[in-house]
C-alpha cells in the first residue's frame, strides 16, 4: 500500500486527479452532461496510460461530475446529474432566499466527506461489500425499486396523493418502448423513435429545466436573490458550523451512500433520496425540508458522493482475487480517488463561488437563452438524436402544467428511473419462481427481501405515524 501511495502521489497522477476533478465538476454542472457521459468520453484518452493512471483520471472525472451536478440543482433547480435530484429539493429554495453560496459550500463539504467515506470503504471493505452485492438477485432488485418508490410517501408529506400520482405517471412513462424482459412493444403508437423508451436524461432536463425557463420568462422578479455583496462568497466558516452540527446526519448519509452504491441497479439518485428521507425522518425540523433545509443538502450530497467508491472501471477483473492479483493497480486507484476527493474541496469552493456569482449577475435576458441552449445540447448529446430534444421539450411543457396543479417533477423522475428496475426484477423473479414451482417463496422467502419489505412498510407508514405523534403531542400540550 505504501508503494501505491507513492505511485498515486506522482506528479502525473496528481495532475490527472486535479484536471479530472475540475473537468468533471464543470461537465456535471451542465444539465444533461452526466457523470457517465463524462467518463465515456474520457475512456479513449486513457488507453495509452498505464492502468493506475487511467483509473485515477476516470475516478477523478466521475467524482467531480457527481459533485458538479449540485450546481445546477441549487442554482437553476435542474439536477446536473440524476444523483443530484434530492439536492434540488432544498438547494434551490436556499438559493431563492439568498443562500445559494452557502448551499454550494455545504454541498462541497458534504461531497468531500461522503467521497472519502466511500473511498475508504472500498479500500478496506471491498471483499465483504462485494459479497453483499452478489447476494442480490432479481427479486431483491424488485423490492429495492419498490422501496425507492415508497420514498415518495415521505418526500411528499402533506401532498402524498399528488406524489403517488406523480410516481404512477413516471412508472407509466417507463413502460414506453420495448419491454426490458421479453421485448414486447408498448405504447409506441407506431413510432419507431419510441422503441427505445423515454431516456432518463432528456426527461429529467425537460421536467426540471423547462418549467424554470418558462418562469424565468414570465416572472418579472430576479431569478435568485443576493443578500449582500459580501455574502456572495464561500461562507466557509458558517458552512463548517452547520456541517459540524449535522455531523451525525453527514456520517449516516455517507454510510447509506456507500451501502447503496455497491448495488449496480441503484446508484447515486437512489442513495441521495434514501439519505434525504432518513434525514427528514430523524430531524426535529422535518417541516423545513423542501423549503431550504441545510440538512437536506448535506444528506443528499454526502450520499451520492459516497457511491463513487463503488466505481471499478477500465477492465479490471473483479472477483475474489482482485486485491491479490491486481493489488498494485487497485490500491493506487483507490488512493488516487481519495486524493482526487480531497482536491475537490478547493476546486469545488472556487468553482462554486464563481458559478453562484455568474448566475446572480447575468441578466435574465441572457440567462434564459443560455440555459435553453444547454438543455438542447444536453438532450441531443446523449445519443445524437433530435427526437430526444423534442421529447425533452414536450415533457417540459407537460411538467410545467403539472406543476401548476401541484404535481412536482421528483416523483415522476423517480418513477421513470425505478420503473425498469422494478419490471425487470419482477419478471425475472416470477419466471424463476415459476420454474421452481414456488412463486410466493421467491418473493417472500428470502431474508434480504423481507428486510427490504419491512423498510418499505416503515417508509409508507411513517407519514401517518408522524401525523399521529404530532396530534398526540398537540393534544398533550392542551
Amino acid at each position: 500500500m505504501l508503494e501505491s501511495l507513492v505511485a498515486a502521489l506522482s506528479p502525473l497522477n496528481l495532475a490527472l486527479a486535479l484536471c479530472g476533478v475540475l473537468a468533471g465538476t464543470v461537465i456535471g454542472a451542465l444539465p444533461g452532461l452526466s457523470a457517465t457521459m463524462a467518463v465515456a468520453v474520457l475512456v479513449p484518452f486513457t488507453f495509452t496510460m498505464d492502468p493506475a493512471s487511467g483509473l485515477i483520471a476516470l475516478g477523478a472525472v466521475y467524482t467531480g461530475a457527481i459533485y458538479g451536478g449540485a450546481y445546477a440543482a441549487i442554482l437553476v433547480n435542474t439536477p446536473g446529474t440524476p444523483a443530484a435530484i434530492a439536492t434540488a429539493m432544498d438547494g434551490f429554495p436556499m438559493a431563492k432566499r439568498g443562500d445559494g453560496d452557502l448551499a454550494v459550500t455545504l454541498s462541497c463539504l458534504a461531497s468531500v466527506v461522503g467521497g472519502l467515506v466511500g473511498a475508504l470503504a472500498l479500500l478496506f471493505l471491498a471483499p465483504p461489500l462485494s459479497q453483499i452485492a452478489l447476494a442480490f438477485g432479481p427479486v431483491e432488485y424488485f423490492w429495492l425499486a419498490i422501496f425507492g418508490l415508497s420514498l415518495i410517501a415521505t418526500l411528499s408529506a402533506g401532498h402524498t396523493l399528488m406524489g403517488i400520482i406523480g410516481g404512477c405517471i413516471g412508472l407509466l412513462l417507463s413502460t414506453v418502448g420495448s419491454a426490458v424482459v421479453g421485448g414486447d412493444v408498448r405504447y409506441t403508437f407506431g413510432q419507431t423513435q419510441l422503441l427505445g423508451g423515454i431516456p432518463i436524461i432528456p426527461a429529467m432536463i425537460g421536467l426540471y429545466c423547462i418549467p424554470v425557463l418558462i418562469d424565468l420568462v414570465i416572472r418579472p422578479e430576479a431569478h435568485l436573490e443576493r443578500r449582500s455583496e459580501q455574502m456572495a462568497g464561500f461562507r466557509l466558516i458558517e458552512a463548517l458550523g452547520k456541517v459540524w452540527r449535522s455531523k451525525f446526519n453527514l456520517v449516516r448519509s455517507a454510510v447509506i451512500g456507500t451501502a447503496v452504491g455497491i448495488l449496480p441497479a441503484a446508484g447515486g439518485s437512489v442513495a441521495g433520496l434514501v439519505a434525504y428521507t432518513e434525514a427528514k425522518r430523524t430531524s426535529r425540523e422535518s417541516k423545513d425540508f423542501g423549503k431550504g433545509a441545510t440538512d437536506g443538502v448535506i444528506a443528499s450530497e454526502a450520499a451520492n458522493s459516497a457511491t463513487v467508491g463503488a466505481l471499478l472501471v477500465q477492465g479490471i477483473r473483479t472477483g475474489p482475487q482482485l486485491f491479490t492479483q491486481q493489488g498494485d493497480i487497485v490500491y493506487t486507484f483507490v488512493i488516487g480517488l481519495i486524493i482526487a476527493t480531497m482536491l475537490m474541496l478547493p476546486t469545488g469552493l472556487v468553482v462554486g463561488r464563481y458559478a453562484f456569482r455568474l448566475i446572480i449577475s447575468v441578466p435574465k435576458t441572457a440567462l434564459a437563452p443560455g440555459i435553453a441552449l444547454l438543455t438542447v445540447i444536453g438532450s441531443y448529446a446523449i445519443e445524437v438524436n433530435t427526437v430526444h430534444v423534442l421529447m425533452m421539450v414536450g415533457l417540459g411543457l407537460v411538467g410545467w402544467v403539472l406543476a401548476r396543479i401541484g404535481l412536482q417533477a421528483s416523483p415522476i423522475v423517480l418513477g421513470l428511473i425505478l420503473g425498469p428496475i422494478a419490471e425487470a426484477g419482477f419478471v425475472q423473479a416470477w419466471l424463476i419462481g415459476g420454474a421452481q414451482g414456488n412463486i410466493p417463496a421467491m418473493f417472500f422467502g428470502r431474508p434480504i427481501s423481507l428486510a427490504i419489505i419491512a423498510l418499505t412498510l416503515l417508509t409508507l407508514g411513517w407519514p401517518f405515524i408522524a401525523a399521529w405523534r404530532a396530534k398526540r403531542k398537540a393534544a398533550g400540550a392542551t
